[in-house]
């Protein structure tokens, strides 16, 4: 599961989502509110939070269709290359 910080910056980019509803990794984030202007603005805070840039590759609508696809995808880029 993610840490409380991902959650923090992920909540405000669903405004249908009601603060008291719990966040599930399978939750659809378009359905409550992401739209592109936000995934934009999701990733440049995600970049800029964890110091970390995703591959062109991640930058796909699938990556953000659900928080817990998303943190896989910062998970990914977080992990020290071998």
């Amino acid at each position: 599961m993610w840490d409380q910080q991902f959650e923090e910056i992920l909540r405000p980019h669903l405004p249908f989502l009601p603060a008291d509803e719990k966040l599930d990794p399978d939750t659809g984030l378009r359905d409550f509110g992401l739209d592109s202007l936000g995934m934009v603005e999701l990733l440049a805070t995600l970049e800029s939070v964890y110091d970390v840039r995703f591959r062109d590759d991640a930058l796909t609508l699938d990556t953000f269709a659900t928080p817990g696809l998303l943190w896989s995808a910062l998970s990914a880029v977080r992990e020290p290359v071998a």
